[in-house]
């Protein structure tokens, strides 16, 4: 009997220690929701390559709609696509709905890449997709923390955080088409 219970207080110190995954480790395990409201899953997107940027319609990056939609038209299709995200997270930058802002990306960008719904990139109401994208334990890669509008991260086919581009940077820079060439 006492080797029964020794077995069993391991068992739960082990799984307290190494907790079995959830499926959370994976960001093809994400739901979100299109602009339109509809259900997207990011299993989709699977064997694809896939840039996600964080949008703001009011801020100093906005043009970079024009450099993501000009990268979206050379390259975008089977192997790869961007997803927007727009989120309201810096200075009020992204104050309107979904609505709205769809029709912002229609009549001023012409954007056709995937735009969704507006969520929180960072904060107490981050989004599950954004915790997996900054969060090393869920990622595997690298803690990160969404610093502007217009944040890229890049993740490979098989669904691995690859690299993080500062909100700053082109989408269409050297390395961004370095990473879509190879």
């Amino acid at each position: 009997m006492k080797k029964l219970i020794a077995i069993i207080f391991s068992s739960v110190l082990i799984l307290q220690v190494f907790p079995q995954d959830t499926g959370t480790t994976s960001i093809y395990n994400i739901q979100v929701k299109s602009i339109d409201g509809k259900d997207f899953s990011l299993k989709q997107l699977q064997g694809k390559k896939v840039m996600i940027v964080n949008t703001a319609s009011k801020c100093g990056f906005t043009p970079q709609y024009e450099q993501l939609e000009s990268l979206y038209n050379e390259y975008g299709g089977d192997k790869f696509v961007i997803i927007g995200f727009p989120a309201n997270n810096f200075l009020s930058q992204e104050p309107g709905s979904n609505a709205e802002i769809k029709e912002f990306c229609d009549s001023k960008y012409g954007v056709t890449f995937p735009m969704m719904a507006k969520i929180s990139v960072k904060g107490d109401d981050m989004h599950p997709l954004y915790k997996w994208l900054t969060d090393k334990k869920l990622n595997k890669v690298v803690d990160s923390e969404v610093k502007w509008n217009f944040q890229k991260y890049l993740i490979d086919e098989k669904g691995n955080l690859v690299s993080v581009i500062p909100p700053k940077e082109s989408p269409t820079s050297d390395q961004v088409i370095k990473w879509l060439k190879n």
